[in-house]
């Protein structure tokens, strides 16, 4: 009831734990606190929090518009509603390296699990997109050797992310992510891989773990599990996928009232009072309320 149970810190050994796990972890991605329920509830091992869908939320484009403040407060919220190992994404590190650092900082205060961090310039580009430029690599090692500086638990993620296969190519990749791993790196993101097996031989030229984003509309095909772990990757996330259903959804549901003069037609694709209920635990709510606030005084007049 209320929020999770599970500490911060228990979150990220929880997280670290995955990473060492041979098994391939699956991370979806969140766009409200209320999604994480039913993530957890479906038996994954921890939570994605993209860049993207909090600006998108804000009706924003993916392009470096939303601050540190925001990501971290909306971040905070979706990761004190599970139980699981949120990981979040911090773009840039939102400035300079002393500015990396104080993202760090308030990423860890505000309950995540992990972070990573890219080498694209500002503005950004949504990793999938064509025209994205990267800064050189004693910038992007900057970043990395700044955030690993600034952790206060040792156990809190530290992952760059590196768009370069997209500008310079594969090798470049291979040769950026060694640069970052050396740097501090606890795990690496290589964006925007182009078929299997450069992940596979991202994963064999690396000693840190790796993370494949299947994202919907992008430039990687959309890869099984089994396809990925057998390639090497550590754990894969799906950014985007339940937010681009969500408003799908709503879309639908919309067009159907301006059609329709109703919502009739859609009301068996939509989520039950009950069932909505079960998610937020209505019922422990009302029994805690019960237990604790109405409740009658022995001996007070009226008693």
């Amino acid at each position: 009831m209320l929020y999770t149970t599970v500490t911060p810190a228990q979150k990220r050994e929880r997280f670290r734990e995955l990473l060492a796990d041979p098994q391939i972890a699956q991370f979806p991605g969140a766009f409200t606190p209320l999604s994480t329920k039913l993530i957890q509830e479906q038996g994954f091992e921890g939570v994605y929090i993209s860049g993207g869908v909090l600006a998108n939320e804000l009706g924003l484009p993916d392009i470096g518009l939303t601050t540190l403040t925001e990501v971290a407060t909306r971040a905070g919220q979706i990761a004190r509603s599970t139980d699981l190992p949120c990981l979040v994404d911090a773009d840039t590190g939102f400035g300079e390296p002393m500015n990396v650092a104080r993202t760090v900082q308030e990423l860890e205060d505000a309950g995540l699990a992990g972070c990573h961090i890219e080498d694209q310039f500002n503005p950004k580009r949504c990793g999938h997109l064509d025209g994205k430029n990267v800064v050189d690599t004693a910038t992007a090692t900057q970043r990395i050797l700044a955030a690993v500086a600034a952790r206060r638990d040792p156990n809190f993620v530290i992952m760059a992310r590196t768009d370069i296969r997209g500008v310079e190519g594969f090798d470049a990749a291979v040769n950026r992510a060694k640069a970052l791993a050396d740097a501090g790196a606890d795990v690496i993101f290589p964006e925007a891989m182009a078929d299997l097996s450069e992940f596979e031989r991202m994963a064999s030229a690396l000693d840190v773990p790796v993370l494949a984003n299947m994202t919907e509309f992008g430039k990687s095909e959309l890869f099984t599990t089994r396809q990925l772990q057998d390639a090497g990757v550590s754990m894969v996330i799906y950014p985007v996928s339940l937010e681009r259903q969500a408003m799908g959804a709503m879309e639908r549901l919309l067009t159907t009232i301006r059609e329709d003069g109703t919502q009739q037609a859609q009301v068996e694709t939509m989520l039950t009072r009950k069932r909505l209920y079960e998610l937020v635990d209505y019922t422990g709510y009302n029994q805690f309320d019960s237990g604790v606030f109405n409740f009658e005084v022995p001996g007070a007049p009226n008693a």
